[in-house]
């Protein structure tokens, strides 16, 4: 979720999977490298955690069910993959943000013979994380420290089934990871089937979005777009999640029954839909 950049430069990538074994949760302020990292027990859900990211929340974290999902932009993500992948499939997944690693526990909980790598920019964050709470380990999940776009431009061609753009500075995600050059890079990492999933935060003027799906169409001959009926009526901020793919993303009855009985009830605009949204506005450039 929303984090400030850091203060150093952060590209040398270093791993963090060879951290000690998981001491769990202790309450408290840590300092990181982007400012501090507060760890704090839910005050809703008995043994639940919560992450804050220089006061802003980030993750939240329930030790026994690695499946829960606290945040409605992450169920709507997992729904989208479940709507596309068996519960056989074994991804490779791309997270691009970090933090605690809720998407990356949910899909190692749903599909356990996926392989994935999580990238964070801070790491002292990542060090955090991988120290206190109980993620799967490597080579099932692996850290890595280094900035999203740098990291992306550098893995090989082919070679992701999904990836996961969950990046902010601040509301809004970092302008570089927003670009049709960006986007281009996703696709070259992307399989056959692969698809490109993007957690946009905008404004109820929604030029953000409407720039980043125009952006996205015009590299994935297939989109979707899902938020709850506010926000796409510009009614206030929120988060659009934006999808590609250069296969079919048709939206099945069972996605659009799933995202409306969601606690926070959601519709998926299918390919047309998203390009009518987008219409007028012209894909985001470096």
């Amino acid at each position: 979720m929303a984090r400030r950049r850091p203060r150093r430069d952060a590209d040398a990538e270093r791993s963090t999977t060879d951290a000690t074994d998981a001491a769990g949760p202790v309450a408290g302020v840590y300092p990181i490298d982007t400012g501090t990292a507060e760890l704090a027990p839910d005050p809703y859900r008995d043994g639940a955690w919560q992450l804050l990211v220089n006061g802003v929340l980030s993750s939240h974290w329930v030790p026994d069910d690695p499946a829960a999902l606290d945040f409605e932009y992450m169920r709507w993500i997992a729904a989208l993959l479940r709507d596309r992948f068996d519960d056989d499939a074994a991804l490779r997944v791309l997270h691009l943000g970090g933090a605690g690693c809720s998407l990356a526990r949910w899909a190692h909980a749903v599909y356990p013979a996926s392989r994935q790598v999580a990238v964070e920019i801070d790491a002292a964050l990542a060090a955090l994380v991988r120290d206190r709470f109980d993620l799967p380990r490597a080579p099932m999940l692996r850290l890595r420290v280094g900035e999203a776009r740098g990291v992306t431009e550098s893995l090989t061609p082919g070679t992701r089934d999904v990836v996961i753009r969950d990046v902010f500075a601040g509301a809004v995600t970092p302008e570089p990871l927003t670009t049709l050059e960006f986007t281009r890079a996703v696709d070259r990492l992307l399989d056959t089937r692969g698809v490109y999933v993007a957690n946009c935060g905008d404004r109820p003027d929604l030029t953000l979005a409407r720039g980043e799906a125009a952006t996205i169409a015009a590299v994935f001959e297939h989109t979707v777009a899902i938020a709850d009926p506010p926000m796409f009526k510009g009614r206030r901020w929120g988060n659009i999640i934006l999808a590609g793919s250069h296969t079919p993303l048709e939206p099945s009855p069972a996605l659009r029954r799933t995202l409306l009985t969601d606690a926070v009830p959601a519709q998926v605009w299918d390919d047309a839909q998203v390009r009518r949204f987008a219409a007028g506005s012209r894909p985001r450039v470096d």
